[in-house]
């Protein structure tokens, strides 16, 4: 492969990646904790986008199970996040042979 055409490729893919980053920014996944009791919305560039908490476990006032369930919810959604962005991204490099 010549190297002009290596440069346009490269040039081609830095252009497809802001596009998709900019696309992952306006896609958001839900997750909830283990008992449905804490929900989070988080956009496929991380940024947090809303936590609700039911009243039912605010008004049980028992802090180490709110706590569980937040970090049960945030855990869930970071991790959906990462995965739904890394499968977008992947479509990018598919037939590229990049060893990631």
């Amino acid at each position: 492969m010549d190297m002009i055409k290596m440069m346009k490729q490269a040039a081609s893919l830095q252009k497809d990646l802001k596009k998709k980053q900019k696309q992952l920014a306006g896609q958001t996944v839900e997750f909830a904790s283990a008992d449905g009791s804490v929900s989070m919305t988080i956009s496929c560039d991380m940024k947090p986008k809303s936590i609700v908490i039911s009243p039912e476990l605010i008004q049980s006032g028992d802090v180490k199970k709110i706590e569980s369930a937040v970090l049960d919810a945030v855990k869930g959604a970071v991790n959906r996040a990462q995965d739904e962005a890394a499968k977008e991204m992947k479509s990018l490099t598919a037939g590229m042979n990049l060893p990631f």
